[in-house]
C-alpha cells in the first residue's frame, strides 16, 4: 500500500526539472529513465501543481513508465502569459501539445488530465498532440454549470480582482478546502504557497473559463477516432465537481465507459493513489502492448 497521509507531499524520487514551452519554461516532477517504454505526462487542475500527482510518480516509474507532472502555465512554478484569453483550455493545450511532441520524439506519450486538467488535456488533442492514450480523471464535457465549487468561481472573481490572492484565499479557498477534508498543516503550507505563487491573471483566465468552456466532446471524439487513439475517463466515487453521471455520459459518447475509483473523491491521485493505479496500470500496458501488436 502506498502512504497518502501527506498527500502532495509523499515522498518520491521524481526530479525537478523545467519542460521547454513558447510560454517559458514549465515547472516538472520527472520520474523514471528517458529510455522507458512510454511517458505518461500529468496534468493539473485549477489551482492545483504537479505535486496533486505525488503518490503516483514513483509506483508508475516502477512499473517502466516515465512519469511527468508539470505546473500548467501561470500555475505555482511554472511561467505564463500575461492576457487572461490565452488561459483557455484550447490555449493552454496548445502548449501542452509542444510539451507532447517534445516527449513523443523518445517515446510514446499517454495524457492524463485531472479536472480543468483535462479539459486542457483535451486542447492538446485538438491541437494536434501525438499521443498514445487519453485518459480524463474527474473531468467534464465543459463548463461547471452548478455545485459549490462552480458557486465558489463565481464568488472569487470580483474578491480576487478586488483585493488580490492571499484574502481570496485565507478568505474563502482555505475555508472551502477545509470544510472538504482536513491535510496535516505541512500539505496546508503547501496549499496555500502554491495558490499564492500561481499568476493571477491564469487563476482569473481559468477561473473564467471554468465557467464558460463549451462542450467539445463530439470534436474530441472525431479527432480520437481518426487516430484510433484510446481514452478512458476515470472518476473518484464522491467526486463533487462534475457530476458523476456527466462524466458517465461523456465516456458514452467518447465510446468508452465511466471507471469509478473507490474511497476517493475529486482527487484520487492524492485520496486514493493505490486504487486509482489499480485502473491506471492495467490499462496503461493494455494500450501499449496494442500499439506494439499493429506497428
Amino acid at each position: 500500500m502506498i502512504a497518502a497521509r501527506l498527500e502532495q507531499l509523499t515522498p518520491n524520487s521524481a526530479a525537478r526539472t523545467t519542460m521547454p514551452s513558447s510560454v517559458g519554461p514549465l515547472a516538472a516532477l520527472d520520474a523514471g529513465s528517458a529510455d522507458a517504454v512510454a511517458t505518461v505526462l500529468l496534468l493539473p487542475g485549477y489551482t492545483g501543481s504537479k505535486e496533486d500527482f505525488a503518490p503516483i510518480l514513483d509506483p508508475l516509474a516502477d512499473n517502466g513508465y516515465r512519469a511527468i507532472a508539470i505546473d500548467l502555465p501561470g500555475q505555482f512554478e511554472s511561467s505564463g502569459p500575461l492576457d487572461e484569453a490565452d488561459y483557455s483550455p484550447l490555449a493552454l493545450g496548445a502548449v501542452c501539445a509542444e510539451v507532447v511532441r517534445d516527449l513523443a520524439q523518445h517515446s510514446p506519450v499517454v495524457l492524463l488530465g485531472h479536472s480543468f486538467g483535462g479539459l486542457v488535456a483535451r486542447g492538446a488533442v485538438l491541437a494536434g498532440a501525438p499521443i498514445a492514450g487519453l485518459v480524463l480523471l474527474c473531468s467534464g464535457p465543459g463548463a461547471l454549470s452548478d455545485g459549490a465549487r462552480h458557486d465558489a468561481l463565481l464568488a472569487a472573481e470580483p474578491m480576487l480582482r478586488l483585493h488580490g490572492k492571499e484574502l481570496v484565499y485565507d478568505n474563502a479557498v482555505a475555508g472551502a478546502r477545509a470544510a472538504r477534508k482536513v491535510v496535516p498543516p505541512e500539505v496546508a503550507e503547501l496549499l496555500r504557497r502554491r495558490f499564492i505563487a500561481s499568476t493571477e491573471v491564469g487563476l482569473l483566465g481559468m477561473g473564467a473559463t471554468l465557467q464558460t468552456e463549451p462542450d467539445r466532446v463530439a470534436e474530441l471524439r472525431a479527432v480520437l477516432d481518426g487516430a484510433h487513439t484510446p481514452v478512458a475517463v476515470i472518476a473518484g466515487r464522491d467526486d463533487d465537481a462534475w457530476t458523476l453521471p456527466g462524466q458517465d455520459g461523456m465516456a458514452r459518447r467518447l465510446g468508452t465507459e465511466l471507471v469509478i475509483v473507490e474511497q476517493s473523491a475529486h482527487s484520487p491521485a492524492v485520496e486514493n493513489p493505490d486504487g486509482l493505479l489499480a485502473v491506471l496500470l492495467p490499462l496503461l500496458r493494455s494500450w501499449l502492448s496494442s500499439m506494439l501488436r499493429t506497428r
